[in-house]
């Protein structure tokens, strides 16, 4: 593509996408997140108590100057564990899409090509037995056969997540193929890997990656779930859903423990829904 065309494009999605004040809304809050946990050594008031530390003396103060969002049970300062946190947080979202969107959109290429064959049911029929699962129940047995730790619930997330994109490849795939360019392209006699490579999935990317946008959040929701019934990252780990589940047998006394974790979690979920919004809107027609 012409640099020229590429240019006046980025400044057309760019501009439906400044638009919508609520997108970049999204896009800020996103990047801060990102930034904080790429720098939290640095943003942390307090990086010494993200892991192992213990001050009993400031055990369970209430939100304070000192201590913004106060301090746990051990008296860890609770805003620099949470900043390390959206570490953890994006590490598990950037694993689990990174591992489950290959394969999910591979598959839904072939079936959605070959569709009506052997090859289409079979994929899709294996697909749909995992998504007639709930998703929090799969991950939840996949979790429970193995050792609870932030890998292995990052491998539960990954099973669970990879036929949503074969799913949506798949109706993507089956609709573009029947389009004039893909029929040229088979009379010339193109080989299969260059239809779908070539042809059929450049145009997919677009909705690909709006769902990833949109599916981070829902990534870290379901790691954070994992975490708060003991299935996820383990103590002193300062994982958020680890550090509500924590808190919650100190409420309503000291209920700072558990409301700032759970209110960033909402952040993060709010945020990349806000980004995933604003893409989806930039990329529409395109």
């Amino acid at each position: 593509m012409n640099t020229e065309l590429m240019k006046e494009r980025w400044r057309r999605n760019w501009y439906k996408f400044s638009r919508n004040p609520l997108s970049i809304l999204g896009l800020a809050v996103v990047l801060a997140i990102i930034l904080i946990a790429i720098f939290a050594d640095f943003f942390a008031p307090y990086p010494e108590h993200a892991f192992v530390f213990v001050d009993f003396k400031n055990a369970k103060r209430p939100p304070c100057w000192q201590y913004l969002c106060g301090t746990d049970m051990a008296g860890r300062d609770i805003l620099s564990r949470i900043f390390f946190g959206f570490r953890y947080s994006l590490v598990m979202a950037v694993s689990v899409l990174s591992v489950a969107t290959p394969p999910g959109v591979l598959l839904g290429l072939v079936a959605g090509y070959m569709r009506d064959t052997w090859v289409d049911i079979a994929i899709m029929r294996v697909a749909d037995v995992f998504l007639s699962v709930p998703s929090m129940v799969l991950a939840l047995a996949v979790c429970s056969m193995l050792e609870p730790t932030l890998y292995n619930a990052m491998l539960a997330v990954t099973v669970m997540w990879w036929p949503w994109y074969t799913r949506l490849v798949y109706g993507a795939a089956s609709s573009i193929k029947n389009e004039y360019f893909v029929q040229a392209a088979e009379v010339t006699g193109a080989s299969t890997f260059h239809i779908l490579f070539g042809e059929i999935f450049p145009n997919c990317l677009s909705t690909i990656f709006t769902k990833m946008t949109l599916d981070v959040g829902w990534v870290i929701l379901i790691g954070s779930t994992l975490s708060f019934v003991g299935l996820g990252a383990q103590p002193p780990t300062p994982d958020l859903g680890t550090m509500v589940s924590d808190g919650s047998k100190y409420i309503p006394a000291q209920w700072w423990i558990s409301l700032f974790p759970a209110l960033f979690i909402v952040v993060i979920i709010l945020g990349f829904n806000l980004l995933g919004d604003g893409v989806r809107d930039m990329l529409a027609g395109d």
